[in-house]
């Protein structure tokens, strides 16, 4: 996290979140779509969890609750997510939101363009934001080196959230830490194909948007788990399906039809595209017992998994809620002069059925508050 010169004492981090798995998605199924385009100043108060999962070098908050007293009367920090037409993105914007509900004077514009491909969109947002009197930027990028551009005569300290921007006057990335997080829930899935009888096991991925980081970042850690845990991570066989549910299941199809006799393990760069995988194989003998692998622990995979519609599956969950609630913090001191690390892993956790109940609870009460 960034630079600064520190004018305030920061307290120590709080401790990490037990609920339920303590982590969301990115790119997940949108549950209550708010509009894309549209800014969410603060106003409902959320209920406040600690971060969750390790906080690696991590002086720059203390989660969410953290207790830092901001130094000003006022804020006005500027948010530009991926989108907000997605699951994930809503419990992003959430825990920006319950940050300024906490702090009255803190005002958050959380916005997003209309999907994750949307690039030229959120170029536009931000180019137009940059002549408004914000204090701070917290973006998730869309294409890294295209906001490093963008943003880089930014006369007001900008961070990346989720994703990282490859700059160096960026003052602080919070994020979950993608390839070791995806390296976990390679090894969880190689596991439960073991338990599920697979002798052979095999892994192919149905990736998200190629060249994305978060996305090959990912790709990297399934890989690195798969193969550590004695499977076998097809790299030359990775399918690319955008994030999209749609294309997952043409992915899915393809390779059904490429490996008639089944797969152990398809993995899938978030939930959304896992369970249409998931949907897509069911009834096909070959695959009753192939484990799906997805990413985010998002509510409707914590629920498929919770009533039984999916068995082998696994989620690794990130703490979206956390990690906004997080960056805003971040901003603040930022804004203050507080010195910050450039990284603060905001945490993930392995999701199956057996605490998926948990999870799917937690998750509720963030959208419901």
């Amino acid at each position: 996290m960034k630079k600064g010169f520190a004018v305030l004492l920061t307290a120590a981090m709080a401790a990490s979140l037990a609920a339920c798995g303590g982590s969301v998605s990115s790119g997940g199924a949108s549950d209550s779509a708010s509009s894309a385009s549209a800014k969410s100043s603060a106003a409902s108060s959320v209920s406040e969890p600690a971060a969750s999962g390790s906080a690696s070098s991590s002086a720059v908050s203390s989660g969410s609750g953290g207790d830092y007293t901001p130094a000003k009367d006022s804020y006005k920090i500027d948010v530009v997510l991926k989108t907000l037409s997605a699951e994930y993105w809503q419990y992003v914007e959430a825990g920006c939101n319950a940050y300024a509900s906490d702090h009255p004077g803190v005002q958050v514009d959380v916005k997003g363009p209309t999907s994750e491909t949307a690039f030229d969109e959120q170029t536009n947002m931000l180019t137009t934001d940059l002549a408004v009197d914000y204090d701070a930027y917290v973006i998730a990028p869309l294409q890294s080196d295209s906001v490093a551009q963008v943003m880089k005569d930014a006369t007001a300290p900008v961070l990346a959230v989720d994703t990282d921007i490859n700059a160096d006057y960026i003052a602080s990335f919070v994020g979950t830490g993608n390839e070791n997080a995806a390296a976990s829930g390679g090894k969880a899935a190689v596991q439960m194909a073991k338990d599920l009888g697979w002798d052979e096991i095999k892994c192919i991925e149905i990736a998200g948007v190629q060249g994305d980081e978060t996305c090959t970042a990912r790709m990297n850690g399934y890989k690195k788990g798969v193969n550590e845990a004695g499977g076998e991570f097809l790299e030359n066989e990775v399918q690319y399906a955008d994030t999209t549910a749609d294309k997952a299941v043409a992915a899915m199809e393809g390779i059904m039809s490429t490996h008639p006799e089944g797969i152990a393990i398809v993995a899938a760069n978030n939930d959304d595209m896992a369970m249409a995988a998931a949907r897509t194989a069911a009834g096909n003998e070959a695959y009753k017992n192939t484990v799906f692998l997805g990413f985010n622990g998002d509510k409707s995979a914590c629920q498929a998994m919770a009533d039984g519609t999916y068995t082998n599956y696994i989620s690794v969950a990130q703490e979206a809620y956390g990690m906004g609630y997080k960056a805003v913090e971040a901003a603040v001191k930022a804004v203050d002069g507080v010195k910050l690390d450039r990284f603060t892993d905001s945490g993930s956790e392995i999701i199956t059925k057996d605490n998926a109940q948990e999870r799917l609870d937690t998750l509720s009460s963030y959208l419901n508050s």
